[in-house]
Formats: structure tokens, sequence, C-alpha cells
């Protein structure tokens, strides 16, 4: 098998594009026979033979049982075989860091996590090689069929150098600094295998789009959180001219005070804390004396004591009917629906994904979210829009990013 060498979609063959085509549709429809993946490809017969051929060839697709016959020879099936590769994938969400090792369809082998770390550049880097020797220390029975690794990590991810430049938070008035992380580099140099890097969002968005989502559905939003989402337009994945598509707040430090706004605090264009600010607004409230009994149980609900307080403990207090985290999270919901209604009258999607965390803030929050957008776009655009939590949770950034090194795979046998 040739030695994977990661490619963006602009960059890949005809042939490569086709590969991918006809060995998604044995993935999501496998066993399938030759005329029905030439149907569903829009290829003759004759062609999707010959690639078929080259599959079998490199054992990533097998003959099956054969299908009942209206007549005629019975025709062969076709499945794609789950275990002639795999890949690993590191993501991280709100509440951890998730490695994965899965098959190529796409199933989990093994996973681990640990707690999010803190977001500095250093800790982040540590987890991502820490939880990629975890993964590769518990799939040893996998090691020759390893073909690459994929990361999802925060920051712009610019594919001219593949360098990300991760915005590490300085003080409490928003300035960032842009370190640049050689991180691909690294990985392949500590593990000596191929790696791509991701946007989070970007690899959410295509893991929900290539293991959740129907094949029908081809403009999709994934909101993660409120900083960034990642877009597929038309089937593709949308990163841009430089690879740093999807970031959803403006900010320019020398003129911040021109860009206050009386409601949200930021308001929806402006940058905000990864968990759309929650955490710090109950605090705020805690600290003001007032509902005290309501911030109690809230304060209840943290694991050690008033100053871990975090998202979990206010979705805990929310999904126990708590007033102040009722009432922090509505404000929540709305800053979020406005920024993706915005979204929504820009890009037209069908459908919104609510993933990084956000999804454990129950239904109540989604159908806020779902009646503020419905109210803030045009109802041309937003009629048929489905908002919808992800499908793969926790896992949907390494899952995206293990599922874009498979789609790599194919485009290369």
């Amino acid at each position: 098998m040739h030695k994977i060498v990661f490619e963006e979609e602009k960059y890949l063959t005809d042939k490569g594009k086709r590969n991918i085509n006809i060995l998604e549709v044995l993935r999501r429809y496998g066993p399938i026979s030759r005329p029905d993946i030439s149907s569903k490809v829009g290829m003759n017969v004759v062609t999707i033979s010959h690639y078929i051929d080259d599959f079998i060839k490199y054992n990533f697709v097998y003959e099956k049982e054969l299908d009942i016959s209206e007549g005629g020879r019975r025709p062969v099936l076709l499945d794609l075989n789950a275990k002639a590769a795999y890949a690993i994938g590191v993501g991280l969400n709100l509440m951890n860091m998730v490695g994965i090792l899965v098959d190529l369809k796409g199933n989990i082998i093994t996973k681990t996590q640990i707690e999010r770390p803190k977001a500095s550049v250093r800790d982040i880097t540590e987890c991502i090689v820490g939880i990629t020797g975890e993964i590769l220390k518990r799939s040893r029975d996998y090691m020759d069929k390893i073909r690459g690794i994929g990361i999802g990590i925060a920051g712009l991810v610019n594919k001219k150098d593949n360098s990300i430049h991760w915005p590490e938070k300085l003080d409490d008035n928003y300035t960032y600094a842009s370190v640049n992380i050689p991180l691909k580099d690294l990985m392949e140099k500590e593990f000596n295998l191929p790696t791509v890097i991701e946007n989070d969002a970007t690899a959410a968005c295509f893991g929900e789009k290539w293991l959740s989502l129907d094949s029908q559905i081809e403009n999709v939003i994934y909101m993660f959180s409120g900083v960034g989402c990642g877009i597929i337009i038309n089937g593709e994945i949308y990163t841009g001219a430089n690879g740093c598509a999807g970031e959803t707040a403006i900010h320019n430090y020398k003129d911040s005070n021109l860009f206050n706004c009386s409601f949200g605090n930021p308001c929806f264009l402006k940058r905000w804390d990864l968990d759309l600010g929650i955490v710090s607004d109950v605090k705020k409230r805690i600290s003001s004396g007032q509902h005290k009994e309501d911030a109690d149980k809230i304060l209840e609900l943290a694991d050690k004591g008033p100053e871990s307080l975090d998202l979990n403990a206010v979705f805990m207090a929310h999904l126990k009917k708590n007033p102040m985290a009722r009432e922090v999270l509505d404000a929540a919901a709305k800053r979020l629906g406005i920024k993706i209604a915005y979204l929504v009258n820009l890009l037209n999607p069908q459908i919104v994904v609510i993933g990084g965390g956000l999804e454990e803030a129950g239904e109540e929050f989604l159908d806020k979210v779902t009646k503020v957008v419905k109210e803030w776009t045009f109802r041309e655009i937003s009629e048929d829009l489905k908002i919808i939590y992800s499908q793969l949770r926790e896992n949907a950034v390494a899952q995206g990013a293990a599922s874009l090194v498979m789609r790599q795979l194919f485009a290369h046998l």
C-alpha cells in the first residue's frame, strides 16, 4: 500500500475522489451489489468493477453472500472490510479530551479520555501526545494496520504551512497571543505515523456528516459552543482560502470600546468564553449574594467546592430545575440562537448541529435556541431547517478527526 500523504480536498485527483465516493457507498450501504453502487455513484458498472478489483486486491473490500435474484444470475454483494485499516483520533471538547482508535467503518475499538487540560499551548500539546501514546499502547494488536492520526484542535489551522495559531488568553479582557505550534511535525516525528490536523469544529462537523447524518444532507453548520463553527457546503468541507474559515467572532483590541452592546455582554459577534460565559455568569450571580438558596444548591454540585464550579455543575442544576441555572442558560441560549440565526441567514444550511459539550444542557436549552433562531431568521430560510444536538456527543471531534484520516486513506488506495 502506498504511503499516505494527507491533502486538502481541492488537491485530490479525480481517481482519489472516485475512490472516496465508491468506498463511502460501501461503508454506508454495504453489503451492496455492483449495479447498486453504480446507481448511487453515477458511474457505469464496468468502471465500478475496475475500482472494486483494486479495492479487493488491497483487502479493503470483500465479496459476500449472494443477493436474491430478480431473474438471471444473482449479483455478488460487496462490503467494506472494517478490519483492513485503523486510525487514531484525538479531540477536545468543553469537558474533556478524547482519544480513540477506530476501524475502517468508524466503529470505536478503544477509547480513553481525560479532563480537559488548562488552555495553554504546553498543556494541550503534552496531553495530545500523551493520549495518543496511551491509545497506541492499548492497540498493540492493531499496530501494523494503523494508518494515521487525526487531531481536532482549537485555533486557526493554516493549511498552507500546517501551522496552528493557538488563541491563548492572557487576561480577562480577551487579549490573545497567537502562538505557532508545529504540531503535525511533532506528532509525525514522535509516532512515525502520517498526521492530519484540523480545527475542532471542522473535524466535528465532518464526523457528523460522515458517521451520523443522512447522506442526502449536504449543507451543515456545526456549532462548537459559540466560539467557532464547522461548515459543509454542497457536501464538501469549507475551510476557506487558508483553511481558517469558521471563526464566528471579530475582535480589535485597539477599538474594543467601540464595540459594546447592551445585551449579552459580550454581544453575539464579540469573542466569548468557550462555555458561552455561562460559568462566569453564575459566579457573578453567586457573588452578588442574591438568591442564596439557588446559589447554594448549585455549589453543592461542584465536586471540590465553589472554586471548582464548572459547566457540568450548572447543567446538572438546570436539569434539577434550579431557577438561577435556568435563567443563566436561557440567556446563553438566546445569545447562541442569535449567532446561529446570523449564520443560517448567511449560509442557508439544511441542518445545524450543536455540540462541543453543550448537548449536556438538555432539551430545554435546545428548544430555546431553536425558538430564537426561528424568530431571528427569514422564514423562507429556516422553514425546513433542523437544529439538533450532536449525535456523536463527546466523541465528535475525535471521530471526525479519525474519519478524515480514513477519507484520505480511501483517496490514496
